[in-house]
């Protein structure tokens, strides 16, 4: 006969939850400016608009906040020429990645997705009792899909395509998901995490609206912490067949996008031509980042987000040292590489002189 434990003992998957490991900040350089790349942050201050929203708002936080995010759905449902009822909109596309897996897996229930990926793909699928399936990069760093494909079994129920890869940079084209998709069980979701889809400049680029309009297994994640600039804000949405995203928002968190944070991300809908301005300054910059590399000898995956993948393994750490001290933060992964996030334009020299002590 077993005894029962002496204390409260939370689920074994619970236990097996990696913890995520956030950017860290610049630590003050004496005379030198620091910059935080390690989080794919926009440098930018909010867009026009955004701040007297939000203080508007803010106004009002004595009330709870829409808990349908109404206003915030028709702006959206203008902007994309998409139905209210097929979209979901949580703290993040982070949490939309949470709420998707605890909607559709049982425990033990199979999740698909490249490795390395979002470092919380592993994250969420314990947190939902799932199975983690990782399928290798390809060398080049891109998605391998038809490993991936190869790699779904009878107790797969999602597939996670992230497109711009983070943290190795490469997007997949919509040739190559199509084609993907084509070999999926119609049964099994297949979600494209678009957190990075502004920044993307390449031939045949993925147009998720028009794959979830062709596919009722699809669904679409994207943010606004990245190119729009709310990551302090929490706000992410999904699109996707109306009983996806219906699952989606019935296990949702009462009220958690704050009123503060739905209005800040209408006000960012709004001032779009300034938007793709600053977008397109940071894929300018990124390709004189790029090209100040290649100068120092380094090569780099096609960087298709707003950050480039250093491939170092063991010398990651050490990298991660030396951008320390040259007055920046890298994002490092332990054995395997750094992301570095495309900032302010005095940023770049630093990365530059960072990769030349390092060229391989």
């Amino acid at each position: 006969m077993s005894h029962p434990p002496s204390a409260p003992t939370p689920r074994r998957n619970v236990l097996e939850i990696p913890t995520y490991v956030a950017g860290k900040s610049a630590a003050p350089r004496p005379g030198l400016t620091s910059y935080k790349l390690s989080s794919n942050e926009n440098p930018y201050p909010p867009l026009p608009g955004v701040v007297e929203a939000a203080q508007a708002a803010v106004a009002q936080m004595n009330r709870y906040p829409d808990m349908g995010s109404s206003a915030l759905y028709d702006a959206l449902s203008a902007r994309l020429g998409v139905p209210v009822s097929d979209l979901a909109a949580a703290t993040g596309s982070v949490a939309l990645i949470y709420q998707l897996l605890q909607a559709f897996c049982e425990p033990g229930d199979e999740v698909v997705y490249a490795w390395r990926s979002f470092e919380a793909y592993p994250i969420a699928v314990a947190a939902a009792a799932a199975t983690s399936v990782r399928v290798p990069l390809r060398e080049d760093g891109h998605h391998d899909l038809s490993a991936m494909s190869a790699a779904i079994t009878e107790r797969t129920r999602v597939v996670l395509v992230c497109t711009p890869n983070n943290p190795s940079g490469p997007s997949v084209t919509q040739a190559e998901l199509d084609a993907f998709i084509a070999t999926v069980p119609a049964h099994v979701v297949v979600v494209v995490d678009e957190a990075y889809l502004e920044f993307v400049r390449m031939a045949d680029p993925v147009d998720g609206v028009a794959t979830y309009r062709t596919h009722s297994n699809v669904i679409v994640t994207r943010t606004f912490s990245k190119a729009y600039g709310l990551a302090g804000f929490r706000v992410g949405y999904a699109i996707a067949a109306a009983p996806l995203a219906g699952a989606l928002r019935a296990v949702s968190l009462p009220f958690g996008v704050s009123g503060v944070a739905q209005a800040a991300a209408i006000a960012s809908l709004d001032a779009e031509p300034e938007l793709l301005a600053r977008v397109d300054e940071l894929v300018s910059r990124r390709a004189e980042l790029v090209a100040g590399l290649t100068d120092v000898g380094w090569r780099v995956p096609d960087p298709q987000g707003n950050f480039v993948w250093f491939a170092l393994g063991e010398r990651t750490t050490e990298f991660a040292a030396v951008a320390d001290e040259l007055g920046i933060t890298v994002r490092p992964f332990a054995g395997e590489g750094a992301r570095v996030t495309v900032g302010e334009p005095e940023s770049l020299e630093r990365v530059i002189e960072l990769a030349r002590r390092f060229a391989r």
